[in-house]
């Protein structure tokens, strides 16, 4: 059973990866930071800590694989005897790292609900980093 305390330390570690829209690698560093400091206090506290953690590094992975997949077309633009720009290949490509980023916004903020109401969220396609 959590405490209110907890809960709140736990809504705002999940929100605290927003932190990643302000400051580079922002979002694994401000769960961890929060994770960290009360790790020992709660079990709830640390199952929500090492859930947004993991998750985080697992959108960190697939954004940053994504990223990589847009080189091949940047490389064929470039060697291409014509100029071509291949513009098909990246917009797909960033097209999916947006949507990415918009159910990461929509993921975040549910598992905080649920962390405020007691109960730990589990992420969708998260590899589990933290055990």
């Amino acid at each position: 059973m959590s405490t209110k305390n907890d809960n709140n330390t736990a809504f705002l570690l999940h929100l605290s990866a927003f932190f990643g829209y302000m400051v580079p690698f922002g979002a694994v560093v401000g769960p961890l930071v929060i994770w960290e400091i009360n790790k020992n206090k709660s079990d709830f506290v640390n199952e929500n800590g090492k859930e947004s953690i993991n998750f985080n590094l697992s959108y960190l992975l697939y954004t940053f694989l994504l990223g990589l997949s847009i080189i091949p077309f940047i490389i064929r633009t470039v060697l291409s005897e014509f100029h071509h720009f291949d513009l098909f290949g990246i917009v797909t490509a960033a097209s999916i790292i947006g949507l990415i980023g918009i159910v990461k916004f929509v993921l975040i903020i549910f598992a905080a609900i649920k962390a405020n109401q007691g109960e730990v969220y589990h992420y969708p396609l998260t590899i589990k980093f933290i055990k």
